[in-house]
């Protein structure tokens, strides 16, 4: 015992000694505090202010002010992004500003951006107008025009049908009114020219048909060019229309339709020659107001651009002071002593390089009175923090995701950086698929301090964040397929050759009678002759099954090991004697007694059945065991491990809670009376302070009713946990036989025929079954088969979890939580 108290303690074996403590801050040297406290990143402030709303705090002008400053960044970011301008690669160097300075500024560079987009909106709804004017105009006058060439040629037909009755004027249909000059402009026959979007000219022609009954007549022409729409900053593709109606209510029906469907209308002389002038005006103001855009673009950009060297630096600079005035609301404000008041959490190595910072805030601020920090109790379960490195930071958030371990409890990650990635192996055992993730790993690691500054899809984060698990979990599976011989499903002989020959020449008979034994075994991993032979399956099977349970218990009992430390750490005797031993003996009596058994019959080449041992250990304790006896004994030790497993039971429910219901009676016998403060401190306690008190009553029948659940939890567990263990056989014989399929079914039977391209759509076949099958679903699920062996069947046995993260006012953390 001694020697294990002074082994040196482990980084993440349990978490970091934290203490908790009060500052004193005068207000003139609150803000520098704040701010080198977040500099430095190790100090967990409390809200003493929680009763209150963000609108109560003392500091709440000063956050409207940062916000109101970080959305006119968020203005100034949008606009240069819509811009289309690249952030500069190095930004400028700007002497540091003042925040009342910062603020002038960016009002000032919002108030002419502001500006600048309006004007630059008015002038290009102007253009717009002005080119949607110039193409009615093209595309009316060819209307027009072929409408008049179409009317002359029809002329001598109209003109006797006009004069052989003498009323057509009132029965003429639209098209003939149009088409005969004269009689247009005796029934007042009209047109409405403009210009719609295209996606709309159905409707919009349907609806004009049915208002008017059909007395219309409608024209339609593809723009020539496409026009951009403000609202979207996207070009529109537009279709010019004329509309040739007959009196004074369709037309107001026919505007009304055009204001509906966002169409609009510009007016067309029927004159050629005002047409041609209107054109030519049109397009010399075109001209102008190109150039006018133009300038205007490029100022902007120009104002963007120098915005843009220093966007970076007041974006963080306004985020920085918005978080130090979001955690000086935190703190409790004393009025009468002008001063605040702060608690919260630090790690103990940290009291240091705190009392520094606190200095140089009071230097600072040229203070007369220094910033008290002292240390104090508390009731509330400290945070939890484990200093870890980029290697073991995943292994950390695996955990982490289960639950964030209780302060100073045994951290499951410093074992799960080996076994997580080697139970990933076992399933996914193949040396061959193993360096293709090796390869993958490597090119992420080697990309690290690229990838690591850029903002990555949500799979390529999970996976970059993974890399180092990815490192670990190929470099085990290539060990776990050469200990299983399988590259691609093929052996090799790698390390020798094969303790089995043929019966002949002819080897004819390898999967029917089999093979002998010439030699001594293969000297590491599965003989490359099981391959194919007739007892390979069966060889396999009980090989990965009798592994699985043995690595199973193992790591069982490694997490029952745990509880002992967790319980020895805490001063937990009870834990030890009344949960730990009895735990112990009731797995391996049962469980353990057939670990022992499968290395007894791997040694000996016994052929006993293991199944019927197990079974009538249970049904027929003391009958003979025949030709299933391993050793000499094996009956006496099977009723011994029986009873003490049976025994183990009760030991675990029934003491546990009756020693705690006297415990808890002999502590709190004079508890009625209270306690009297003697410290000054009691007095001055803050309301919110972590270290009121406050005393829980002992429900023994809840505590009870817990022990109870968690022994039978355990008893139960122990079974199905050792279950739930095959399916690293199951895994490993499913990943084993795809592999085999994909090799057998696709590749050599591709190669069998005599045809290059047959042997490449083989090839290509092959290969994309094994990257999309093998190497991405049978990763994930050989991943998560792992998480769950060790979220469930190992962390159950000791780790609670239920504690909180540690998470000190940082600066640094900042832009990661803004992503």
């Amino acid at each position: 015992m001694e020697y294990i108290e002074n082994l040196p303690a482990m980084d993440l074996m349990r978490s970091e000694k934290m203490t908790f403590v009060q500052l004193i801050i005068p207000v003139e040297s609150a803000h520098p505090a704040i701010t080198y406290l977040g500099q430095l990143g190790l100090l967990q402030f409390r809200d003493l202010n929680a009763d209150k709303s963000p609108f109560q705090r003392t500091f709440v002008n000063q956050v409207k002010r940062c916000a109101e400053m970080s959305r006119k960044l968020r203005f100034f970011k949008d606009q240069t992004q819509k811009a289309g301008l690249l952030p500069p690669a190095r930004p400028a160097s700007q002497p540091d500003i003042e925040l009342e300075e910062l603020e002038i500024q960016l009002a000032e560079h919002e108030h002419e951006l502001i500006e600048m987009n309006a004007n630059s909106e008015k002038l290009r709804q102007s253009y717009n107008e002005l080119l949607e004017f110039k193409m009615v105009l093209q595309k009316a006058s060819d209307f027009l025009v072929s409408n008049r060439s179409h009317t002359a040629a029809q002329e001598t037909e109209l003109h006797e049908n006009v004069y052989s009755s003498d009323n057509y004027s009132d029965t003429a249909s639209l098209l003939e009114q149009e088409m005969q000059p004269e009689l247009s402009n005796q029934s007042g026959v009209r047109f409405i020219s403009g210009i719609i979007c295209k996606s709309k000219i159905l409707q919009f022609e349907r609806m004009l048909f049915r208002t008017t009954r059909g007395n219309m007549l409608f024209h339609q022409a593809v723009a020539d060019e496409e026009i951009l729409d403000p609202s979207s900053n996207e070009m529109v593709e537009k279709i010019v229309f004329v509309v040739f109606f007959s009196g004074e209510q369709a037309r107001s029906k026919i505007l009304k339709i055009c204001e509906a469907f966002g169409a609009n209308c510009y007016p067309v002389p029927e004159d050629m020659t005002k047409r041609r002038q209107i054109t030519r005006e049109v397009l010399s103001r075109l001209s102008e107001l190109e150039t006018t855009l133009d300038v205007g673009l490029r100022h902007r950009d120009k104002a963007l651009t120098s915005i843009g060297f220093h966007l970076t630096k007041w974006i963080n600079m306004v985020r920085r002071e918005k978080a130090v005035y979001d955690t000086l609301n935190m703190l409790n404000f004393d009025v009468t002593k002008k001063c605040l008041v702060a608690e919260g959490w630090c790690p103990v190595f940290a009291k240091t390089k705190i009392q520094e910072a606190l200095q140089r805030a009071t230097m600072d601020s040229n203070s007369q009175v220094g910033i008290i920090f002292h240390v104090m109790d508390a009731v509330d379960s400290p945070p939890t923090y484990f200093r870890t490195n980029r290697f073991t930071n995943a292994y950390q958030e695996i955990v982490d995701a289960y639950g964030v371990a209780k302060y100073q409890e045994v951290n499951p990650a410093v074992y799960t950086i080996v076994t997580f990635p080697f139970l990933f192996a076992v399933m996914f055992g193949d040396w061959g698929h193993g360096i293709c993730l090796l390869l993958g790993a490597l090119v992420l690691i080697s990309k690290e301090s690229k990838l690591s500054s850029q903002k990555l899809g949500s799979f390529m984060e999970m996976l970059f964040g993974g890399r180092y698990v990815l490192l670990l979990m190929s470099i085990f599976s290539i060990y776990c397929g050469l200990i299983y011989n399988e590259f691609f499903s093929v052996p090799f002989h790698i390390f020798g050759a094969s303790a089995y020959k043929c019966r002949d020449a002819s080897c004819s008979d390898a999967q029917t009678v089999g093979l002998i034994k010439y030699s001594d075994p293969y000297p590491f991993g599965v003989d490359p002759s099981w391959r194919g032979s007739r007892s390979e399956l069966p060889f396999l099977n009980s090989l990965k099954m009798k592994m699985s349970i043995l690595l199973g218990i193992a790591q069982m009992n490694l997490g029952i090991i745990l509880s002992y430390f967790n319980a020895r750490f805490f001063n937990s005797s009870l834990d030890i004697k009344y949960q730990f031993v009895p735990q112990v003996i009731f797995l391996n009596s049962l469980f353990g007694y057939l670990s022992l058994l499968i290395v007894v019959k791997w040694c000996t080449g016994s052929q006993a059945d293991l199944y019927h041992v197990m079974i009538y250990m249970f049904l027929s304790p003391f009958e003979a065991l025949g030709d299933n006896q391993l050793f000499w004994g094996q009956s006496v030790l099977q009723v011994m491990l029986l009873l003490l497993a049976l025994v183990a039971v009760p030991w675990m429910l029934f003491p546990k809670p009756f020693i705690l219901k006297r415990l808890h009676t002999e502590r709190f016998q004079g508890g009625t009376y209270g306690l009297l403060g003697t410290s000054e401190v009691d007095i001055y306690e803050e309301p919110d302070s972590a270290r009121q008190h406050h005393h829980e009553e002992f429900n023994f029948s809840e505590v009870f009713v817990h022990q109870m659940i968690h022994s039978i939890e355990f008893v139960l567990g122990a079974v199905s946990n050792t279950a739930s263990y095959l399916r690293l056989w199951a895994l490993s014989l499913a990943h084993s036989e795809l592999s085999t399929v994909f090799y057998e079914k696709v590749l050599l039977f591709a190669w069998g025929y005599d045809n290059l391209i047959t042997r490449l759509i083989g090839l290509t076949v092959f290969a994309f079954a094994t990257t999309s099958i093998l190497l991405m679903m049978e990763t994930l699920s050989a991943f998560l088969h792992a998480l769950r062996l060790h979220w469930v069947e190992f962390q159950n046995k000791f780790y609670h979890g239920d504690g909180y993260k540690f998470k000190p006012f940082s600066f640094a953390a900042l832009a990661d939580d803004e992503d």
